[in-house]
């Protein structure tokens, strides 16, 4: 017998699905989802995970409901485990408790991850309080949506009478119902009212007006779903306490190409800032096995007095290397370390190894360059590094008559899903920045993308010179990081995107 658990996967902001939820999506052999999931909670899906979209959109429901609920009992008693992944929480106007009628009742085992509702958290991003002493003391969620070809059934008078914020959900198209309903049960016209669109997402939009003129101004600034509707004193508060649009990076679009195993630290620190960032991850890495050469330099590693490594992937493929061939980190112990970049110099220290040399700039001419200082008459350097890397640095050690063998040990591919998405949101200009930690990830960029996409609209962020120079080459405009971290990427683009 499977098992299915309800995860509410929160109101968009991938920082608030809870911990709980993630640990569930990532456990599951199945996943069925809504719309209102945002793409970066849906990329935590397992790739071994089946995965069954059902979203509703107004007026439109091509998988009904009660086909949704016979999904998640055939795959229970397929033995799966089911993630039903619903947006904001599961019992709030989510249907959970519908859908968990029909498990009870085959004696499917099921249990319920809560999800941050809607209702609480945009408010929230908005600099709304939903109640303050000086202004109210309640809180009330009604839905404004109706079923097909139904009335909303509302009690206006009630909702006047008890003067508590009033947050209406689903309410796009019934919002001017509403705010007459309001008005003709006796509440004041220029009692404030708020209406926030993509909420807890970069690209948020509110209005603050008054219940008698936020229906107006909603048809002028052309407002859509999903949207929600906040009524009382407490949205008057909203200039004072927007936190979320004062943000440095708020409006910003910004692409991040690394890969995803590593994409989370420079992805996080944007989203921090406000900025509105797609995860694009144009390049993987896949070890070179079987790989004689590298067996033979591991059996023979007496011989070299220096190992160099390139990237953060070198490292976990040395690792793996090692352990392939009974050998650890204390077979390293007689050699010198060199590697390009912190990055790369984290990911050794993670394995209990520090870099003797990191070269001030991020690339392989000032590694090779450092590299001819510091190695001695009669020492040999090992170079293990993708398969295709940059020439200049064999090509400046051969020239200093250093002796070295460089021998790849994993190859980069290039590929992403999303190609013709990306394309066209860098036609019409969506994209402000696009991230570069290496010339591997401009080149697995421009090859991702169909022929003759507009790479001249965005502009380039750059971990360091060689980064640069291939972003150039492919056509894009580029600024560069003084130093080769992810912090000094940030400043340049704090710096950049404040100036212009």
């Amino acid at each position: 017998m499977g098992h299915v658990t309800l995860v509410g996967a929160g109101p968009g902001d991938p920082g608030l699905l809870t911990v709980k939820g993630r640990q569930a999506i990532a456990e599951a052999d199945v996943v069925v989802y809504d719309r209102l999931v945002g793409p970066e909670i849906l990329a935590l899906m397992p790739n071994r995970a089946e995965q069954i979209d059902v979203g509703k959109r107004s007026s439109h429901h091509p998988v009904p409901q009660w086909r949704i609920n016979e999904i998640l009992l055939e795959k229970a008693r397929e033995g799966k485990r089911v993630v039903r992944l619903k947006g904001g929480d599961c019992f709030l106007f989510g249907r959970g408790g519908e859908e968990l009628e029909l498990l009870e009742e085959n004696g499917i085992p099921f249990d319920v991850v809560p999800g941050v509702t809607s209702a609480l958290s945009v408010p929230a991003y908005a600099g709304i309080p939903v109640t303050h002493r000086d202004f109210t003391s309640s809180v009330h969620i009604i839905t404004g949506h109706a079923k097909k070809n139904g009335e909303l059934h509302i009690d206006f008078d009630a909702l006047v009478r008890h003067g508590g914020t009033l947050v209406f959900l689903m309410s796009v198209t019934s919002t001017p119902h509403i705010l007459n309903g309001l008005m003709q049960a006796g509440m004041p016209p220029e009692l404030p009212a708020a209406m926030v669109e993509r909420g807890t997402l970069p690209r948020q939009r509110k209005l603050v007006a008054t219940v008698g003129t936020l229906a107006q101004r909603m048809r002028e600034e052309g407002i859509k779903s999903p949207a929600i509707l906040i009524v009382g004193a407490v949205c008057a508060l909203s200039d004072r306490f927007d936190w979320y649009d004062a943000l440095p990076l708020h409006g910003v679009t910004v692409a991040v190409t690394r890969p995803r195993q590593r994409a989370g630290t420079l992805t996080g620190r944007l989203r921090a800032l406000g900025a509105d960032v797609i995860s694009y991850p144009c390049i993987e890495t896949q070890d070179i096995w079987p790989n004689l050469p590298v067996v033979e330099a591991l059996a023979s590693l007496e011989q070299y007095s220096w190992l160099v490594l390139t990237s953060p992937a070198g490292v976990d493929t040395l690792a793996r290397l090692l352990e392939a061939a009974d050998m650890d980190a204390r077979s390293l112990a007689h050699l010198k370390l060199a590697v390009i970049g912190a990055g790369t110099a984290k990911k050794l220290r993670e394995r209990g190894l520090r870099a003797d040399y990191i070269p001030d700039g991020y690339d392989s001419i000032q590694l090779a360059e450092g590299l001819i200082r510091l190695v001695r008459e009669g020492e040999r350097v090992l170079l293990l590094r993708a398969e295709i890397g940059s020439p200049e640095l064999p090509a400046r050690l051969a020239e200093a008559c250093i002796p070295f063998d460089d021998i790849a040990i994993y190859r980069t591919i290039y590929r992403n899903e999303r190609s013709e998405e990306l394309a066209e949101q860098l036609a019409r200009g969506a994209i402000d920045y696009v991230t570069f930690t290496s010339a591997s990830t401009v080149r697995g960029f421009v090859q991702s993308l169909p022929a003759g996409a507009a790479l001249t609209g965005c502009t380039a962020l750059c971990i360091g010179a060689c980064t640069e120079q291939a972003a150039r080459e492919a056509g894009m405009r580029t600024i560069t990081a003084a130093n080769a971290t992810i912090d000094a990427m940030i400043d340049t683009l704090l710096e950049h995107a404040g100036n212009k």
